[in-house]
Parts: C-alpha cells; sequence; structure tokens
C-alpha cells in the first residue's frame, strides 16, 4: 500500500513489493496472481462469508434485511481500518484498470447474494434488485466513511444508506 501510495499503481513492481515485503518474488507469486491482487486478495473469502451470513438470515426476514447480514460481514472485514480503506480507495481511483476491478468485485458479491436469496425462494427480479440495491448502499456508505472528515462510523453510514433506501422506494421497516 505504501509502495502504491507513494510511487503509484503503475510504477510499482513486483520486484519491489516482494523486497518490501522482504520475500522472494516466487514467494509473492504464491500468495498473489499479480499485483492488483494485493488490493483485492480475499475478495472469495469474503464473498463466501457473505453468502453463509445471507443464508443464515431468519426465515422472516425480508431479502433486504438478509442482504443487510451480508453486509454487516463487509463491516466485520472492515473494521476499524478507516486509514487503510481510505488509502486503498485513493490509489483505485487513480487507476481506470482498478476502478473496473472495484465494480467486478462488488458486482461478484451482488450476483452471490442475489443467488443465496433465490434459494431461500426470493423470485426474480426481487433477488436481484435487493442485492443490488444493499450494495449500493453499502457502495454510498463506503465512499462516505472513506472519504468524510466526520466520526460516523461504517455500520451507522450503512444504515443510514439501507434506511435512504427504504425512504426512497417507500418501503417501511428497520
Amino acid at each position: 500500500m505504501e509502495l502504491y501510495g507513494d510511487r503509484g499503481f503503475e510504477n510499482t513492481t513486483v520486484a519491489e513489493i516482494a523486497e518490501r515485503a522482504g520475500v522472494t518474488e516466487r514467494t509473492f507469486f504464491r500468495h498473489f496472481a499479480d499485483k492488483r491482487e494485493v488490493l483485492f486478495g480475499g475478495s472469495g473469502a469474503l464473498k463466501e462469508q457473505m453468502v453463509a451470513a445471507v443464508a443464515g438470515a431468519p426465515v422472516s426476514a425480508p431479502p433486504i434485511e438478509a442482504v443487510a447480514a451480508g453486509l454487516d460481514v463487509l463491516v466485520a472485514v472492515l473494521g476499524e481500518r478507516r486509514d487503510f480503506s481510505r488509502r486503498r480507495r485513493a490509489i483505485i481511483a487513480a487507476n481506470a484498470e482498478l476502478r473496473e476491478r472495484e465494480l467486478i468485485k462488488l458486482a461478484l458479491l451482488a450476483s452471490a447474494m442475489a443467488a443465496v436469496l433465490r434459494t431461500r425462494g426470493v423470485a426474480e427480479p426481487t433477488a436481484s434488485l435487493a442485492a443490488e440495491a444493499g450494495m449500493a448502499a453499502f457502495r454510498v456508505a463506503w465512499e462516505r466513511w472513506t472519504g468524510e472528515a466526520d466520526e460516523a462510523n461504517l455500520p451507522q453510514l450503512i444504515r443510514e444508506s439501507l434506511d435512504e433506501l427504504r425512504a426512497v422506494t417507500g418501503s417501511g421497516g428497520s
């Protein structure tokens, strides 16, 4: 992250990353397919955890509340790593390829949650709409959390985004 921040993603080599980490390039490639994965590694495990959380939501939970359970996993993973998340966001924002990769990751997470909603008996297009809307609410909250100077925490911002979504759609409940 420091190298990407100092030198830019494009100007940072795998050799430099490996040297900074105190490992060989071969060891680097045992852990990461390429230098992008330093920023996106763990996406598969994250998806599995989110899917499990959506699947484990109470049967009576409306689709958006089941999706909110999946978003709670993102909060747990990100934790209090606001400064790290801000640096990561800036690095991704500065590179079109990384922005595209981030959007693909978010789309895959939404697709996985929609699939779980369908196994819970939620019909289309409701399953896809709930998952996509939930990810949009997360994205808005995450951008606020990584971009604002206020002290609001990520779970609070996600709740506010979901509440705004409910207000926009005219649905009640929290």
